[in-house]
């Protein structure tokens, strides 16, 4: 959709405005993407809270799912903006490219933990029973999964926000999967 736009400060509410300005504090610009939710009155506190809500995975291990899921639902803006964070998380881009393809060789837990990402993702939630006992069988706990599902769902609101309005991305942007296969 053409018409959308990231909206700026004083296109946007008071309780918006205060999360631009703290947005701005901690990260140093309002990334587009979150411009573009405030399209809504509530939606980009109601996503930042459910984004920023605690959870049994790190933000290393959060990457692992957001990097599979952005992958899986071909979310150019996730999948920059992931690239970023998971390079600041530690990553190579070999690791990212791999992430995103829904696999881990170099550690057999986060393999699996992206496995399921991708799964679930996928499947839309029914989940191939062998990829679950897997993930269970790597060293992840039952909460875990949970909360890798939650993570799922998080991503996959950004995913389809971005993909419905096609608003500009302004992250450095991420290598084409294929180009590496």
């Amino acid at each position: 959709m053409s018409n959308f736009k990231p909206l700026k400060r004083e296109e946007v509410n008071e309780a918006n405005q205060a999360i631009f300005d703290n947005l701005e504090k901690a990260v140093g610009f309002v990334p587009n993407l979150y411009a573009t939710y405030a399209h809504s009155n509530n939606a980009l506190a109601n996503y930042l809270n459910f984004a920023n809500t605690k959870t049994s995975l790190n933000a290393k291990q959060k990457e692992v799912v957001n990097l599979a899921v952005s992958q899986v639902n071909n979310c150019e803006y996730c999948l920059a903006a992931h690239t970023a964070i998971g390079k600041m998380n530690g990553f190579t881009d070999e690791q990212i490219l791999e992430l995103r393809s829904g696999k881990a060789s170099f550690d057999s837990k986060l393999d699996a933990l992206a496995k399921f990402a991708k799964n679930v993702t996928e499947n839309r939630g029914a989940t191939d029973e062998e990829v679950g006992n897997n993930f269970l069988n790597n060293g992840w706990t039952k909460e875990n999964l949970i909360d890798a599902i939650v993570l799922v769902g998080d991503k996959t609101i950004s995913n389809y926000v971005h993909s419905t309005t096609k608003i500009p991305v302004d992250f450095p942007a991420a290598q084409p999967l294929e180009a590496t296969v």
